[in-house]
């Protein structure tokens, strides 16, 4: 029976999608033609960066699409040696790695809590969580930086959580991605089944285990998703470091690639500015392109709950 009606199944399917489309019409046809002028003005820089950090400086101000007479890679050994992005680019891994862990945990923990036990003032810290999502972090840097100038003098452990430490930074960034985070996994966590949840707890349980062994397995795909925004966020975040990292052995990529491009005026070494701007692109578009359909599916589960 499903062999002879699956042609009937596949006709239909076609012909409702051939009728959305002609629906359509016009719109359409403006939201491809949207969708390639974007995806021209995402890719042709990064093209062109890629192009450029294996030309010499004579072949980028000249023919800029051109093909480099010869591929030279030692802009990526004078980037990674002499302009130290090697250091930056270590110091970039190990705060991003440790402040998205810390996000992600205590994220998970305070979304799954809001979206799963109604208390009195859930509501409130609910509100109070996604209410940072308006609040512009640049609008604070005056005061987080005294704030973290403070933590500084806080006995035993101020030494390692002030300014120009990378816990410090560590710090700040879990409370920056904080709300995004909690806003997100609250509406997914809302959305899985209670069932196998409460037979866990009738089986004896305890909340944390139904946590960590249950529910988070089944929030995966949103786990993934949020994973990767606050990867890419902080990879690429430079106002917040600019303030709190000081000393340059303490700098991350972001500052290491402005300081490149800013250190000599019109002498600078152009071929390893884009030798550079490379190193830190490609981290996070293979990230990208690995976890592209988990990234998907994190962000329709919610919706097609």
């Amino acid at each position: 029976m499903s062999t002879m009606t699956s042609p009937a199944v596949a006709t239909s399917r076609r012909a409702a999608q051939q009728e959305r489309r002609r629906r359509l019409g016009p719109l359409s046809a403006l939201s491809h033609a949207a969708l390639l002028l974007w995806t021209v003005l995402t890719v042709v820089p990064i093209l062109w960066t890629f192009l450029a950090s294996v030309k010499s400086e004579d072949e980028i101000f000249g023919d800029a699409w051109s093909l480099p007479a010869t591929l030279r890679w030692d802009n990526f050994a004078r980037a990674w040696e002499q302009a130290h992005i090697g250091q930056y680019m270590l110091n970039s891994v190990v705060v991003v790695a440790f402040s998205t862990f810390g996000t992600m945990l205590l994220g998970s923990m305070a979304a799954y809590v809001l979206a799963r036990y109604p208390f009195r003032g859930n509501r409130a810290f609910y509100l109070l969580f996604v209410s940072g999502l308006a609040f512009p972090v640049y609008l604070a840097l005056t005061p987080l930086f005294f704030v973290v100038q403070n933590m500084g003098n806080v006995p035993l452990v101020g030494p390692f959580i002030g300014l120009n430490t990378h816990a410090g930074l560590v710090l700040v960034y879990i409370a920056y991605s904080m709300p995004f985070t909690v806003f997100f996994l609250a509406a997914f966590f809302r959305t899985l089944p209670t069932a196998v949840a409460e037979a866990a707890l009738v089986d004896g349980a305890s909340h944390t285990r139904v946590f960590f062994q249950i529910m988070l397995p089944m929030a995966r795909p949103g786990i993934i998703s949020v994973t990767i925004f606050n990867v890419l966020g902080q990879w690429n975040q430079y106002q917040l470091p600019l303030v709190l990292l000081q000393e340059r052995d303490k700098w991350v990529l972001p500052q290491g690639i402005a300081d490149i491009s800013t250190a000599a005026g019109y002498d600078q070494d152009w071929s390893a500015l884009f030798a550079a701007l490379t190193l830190a692109i490609l981290p996070m578009l293979v990230i990208y392109t690995v976890f592209q359909r988990q990234i998907q599916s994190g962000l329709t589960a919610g919706a097609l709950k």
